[in-house]
């Protein structure tokens, strides 16, 4: 079976999420280049150039939860069905916690039934960026925010139309900003 998105080669993904738990649940975040980069701001409705965020694991211990460093900076992953991240009544954007990026519109997001905060697209495909995972005997594509690279979740090939996608994330790594 040959998918768009990468698919588990070794382990079924149940068992490769129990290695991850068994594991402490985390691995350390790779660190961020510098510069600007194009961010697409999902209240003006406009691209803009803003300057990448990069950190010391200092100055983002001090800025994050502790369950917000360990599943942002090393790559973690929350407990299934103990995600923070209900659908708010109204309008507005879940934005990285980490450099408050637009990710995901509240229209986008849907019930799964995996445990986890799911979207079928973000806001941009500027906003986002996608690396090969292969962690834990398997073969993913994982999320992580374009602007300051926190690990936000990953994305998969089972989603509902129109994208068929599924960005299945740690509402950890979210914060719910309503429109005005």
């Amino acid at each position: 079976m040959t998918n768009k998105r990468w698919v588990v080669a070794a382990l079924p993904a149940a068992l490769a999420l129990a290695l991850v738990f068994l594991a402490g649940g985390t691995m350390k975040q790779e660190p961020a280049g510098s510069g600007t980069i194009a961010i697409f701001n999902a209240r003006t409705g406009k691209v803009e150039q803003v300057e990448k965020v990069v950190k010391s694991d200092s100055e983002w211990k001090k800025l994050l939860t502790a369950e917000q460093y360990r599943v942002t900076r090393e790559r973690g992953t929350e407990p299934a069905f103990g995600a923070k991240c209900e659908v708010p009544a109204g309008a507005g954007t879940y934005q990285c916690v980490g450099c408050s990026t637009d990710l995901f519109g509240v229209k986008a997001k849907f019930e799964s039934g995996t445990g986890w905060p799911s979207f079928w697209e973000p806001v941009s495909g500027l906003n986002v960026r996608e690396k090969e995972d292969r962690t834990f005997g398997t073969r993913r594509t994982e999320v992580l925010c374009a602007r300051c690279d926190a690990h936000l979740g990953h994305v998969f090939d089972d989603g509902p139309k129109p994208t068929g996608l599924r960005y299945c994330m740690n509402s950890a790594s979210l914060a719910f900003v309503k429109d005005e």
